[in-house]
């Protein structure tokens, strides 16, 4: 029975991403004379237009910079943070611990005004400094998820391994990087592509920050896109955006999916 329903969800999750690729090679009248067939001739102008045009070339750039930024700087502070946390033990580790975790509770939409005003009297709204400030607000607004979520895998991790480390001379620092770290791949691996998932498709952060057209990120510039057409909608130039905004996120899936595939608890090989 499970097979069936695992089957049916299969289902549901791919088709209407097939049908949104080979759509994106119709012209605007075939999508809307004949939605569910194949494209006569295949429009690769669409996706010309969409990149050039519709200028989600820019918006990709400005969102792979912020991403990308993003969530090398969650992943490092996060998994420090996570590590401490899980390892020593000092005055308050629980009050920083429960703090992280009332920080997932917290509705995002409440704290946008606030942001928006530190980050204006920081000079972070203007210009190119504006995607500073939206990869400083991304960062903290993952960085709570991330340490609730790795600092198990550290918890979870043998005492016999760091003091190894230590009799051979490592230090903290290197205990952490050259031992622990790599200790940690499968919730490493998980948790990066959760965070990239949540950034990726993060719109209203960008859009109570992120005010100048130049720094729109992909989320922002399709929502722009749709109201600058109008009535007059390239139906075709819209599904080759949406699908160049779905390819990186399947590309991160495959390249991370092996350490996905070998389990979600911490290795302890020896």
């Amino acid at each position: 029975m499970h097979h069936v329903v695992l089957s049916l969800w299969a289902l549901l999750v791919v088709l209407p991403l097939l049908w949104t690729v080979y759509t994106s090679f119709k012209t605007s009248r075939e999508i809307l004379t004949d939605p569910f067939g194949l494209p006569e001739t295949p429009q690769l102008t669409n996706y010309t237009r969409a990149w050039q045009e519709a200028k989600i070339g820019e918006y990709f750039f400005n969102t792979l910079v912020v991403v990308g930024s993003a969530l090398v700087i969650v992943m490092l502070l996060g998994a420090m943070c996570a590590y401490v946390l899980a390892r020593f033990r000092f005055p308050g580790n629980r009050i920083i611990y429960f703090g992280m975790v009332a920080g997932l509770t917290f509705p995002i939409f409440l704290a946008v005004v606030p942001l928006f005003f530190v980050l204006k009297n920081m000079g972070l709204l203007d210009g190119r400094m504006g995607l500073v400030g939206v990869i400083l607000a991304y960062v903290a607004f993952a960085l709570p998820f991330t340490v609730f979520f790795l600092h198990s895998f550290f918890a979870g991790l043998p005492d016999e391994i760091s003091e190894a480390a230590a009799i051979d001379g490592a230090g903290d620092f290197r205990t952490f990087f050259q031992v622990m770290l790599p200790m940690a791949k499968p919730g490493l691996a998980s948790v990066a592509i959760f965070n990239f998932l949540g950034l990726w498709n993060q719109y209203l952060l960008p859009l109570v920050l992120n005010t100048d057209r130049r720094n729109y990120v992909l989320a922002q510039g399709l929502v722009n896109l749709q109201a600058q057409q109008g009535y007059k909608v390239d139906w075709g130039g819209m599904f080759a955006s949406v699908v160049i905004t779905v390819i990186p996120v399947l590309v991160v899936y495959v390249i991370f999916q092996r350490q996905l595939q070998g389990g979600v608890g911490p290795s302890t090989i020896k």
